[in-house]
């Protein structure tokens, strides 16, 4: 079974870096991201809802489920 003592150990060996940046991408050119820079647009425009399997199963497709609860909207009291 291979650690990643070990791992890093034939790195080292091989006298490759700690890093795993490929060799075909310019360092210098990735210099200056910013992490997180489109990460509130992102979750802005991303409205998702994870269903239990029983759930999924009774509505086939986005659109039932969108059906099912326009109707509870409609039919809630004020």
């Amino acid at each position: 079974m291979t650690t990643p003592t070990s791992l890093k150990m034939k790195n080292d060996e091989l006298g490759r870096q700690d890093d795993d940046l490929r060799p075909e991408y310019d360092l210098s050119a990735l210099k200056g991201g910013v992490r997180g820079k489109h990460l509130e647009r992102y979750r802005a425009g991303t409205n998702l809802a994870l269903l239990a399997p029983d759930v999924r199963a009774a509505f086939p497709s986005d659109e039932a489920v969108n059906e099912a609860l326009r109707s509870l909207m409609q039919n809630r009291p004020a």
